[in-house]
């Protein structure tokens, strides 16, 4: 389960921004994570939860946008979104494809609460 990992960063780096900023409560982290990094968004979730607990993240709202994977033929030069399998180029059957989306794995937003 490399969601936990990945979820583990994730607070670290909510936490310290939250913490330099004054804040004393994060309200809402949002994520993007693309299909490509095979993180499932319900461990993504349940990692959130259990790493949460206690911290200043406590009962945040946690919003994972999961990014379609996206290709470009280095042959016709078509882009196509496909699934995690099917990166043929469905132009000219080529092979020779670029991954252009679906490796993200980034903190997008976090909104915090700031005593007066």
């Amino acid at each position: 389960m490399h969601e936990l990992g990945i979820m583990t960063g994730v607070m670290d780096a909510v936490t310290k921004s939250a913490e330099e900023a004054g804040a004393d409560k994060v309200l809402k982290i949002t994520l993007s994570v693309g299909e490509m990094t095979e993180c499932i968004q319900d461990a993504l979730v349940f990692a959130f939860e259990a790493l949460s607990e206690g911290t200043l993240c406590e009962g945040a709202e946690l919003v994972i946008n999961m990014i379609t994977p996206k290709s470009r033929c280095l042959e016709c030069g078509a882009e196509f979104e496909h699934d995690r399998f099917h990166m043929f180029c469905p132009e000219c059957d080529s092979f020779a494809t670029q991954l252009i989306a679906g490796r993200e794995l980034q903190i997008d937003s976090i909104e915090v609460d700031i005593p007066d």
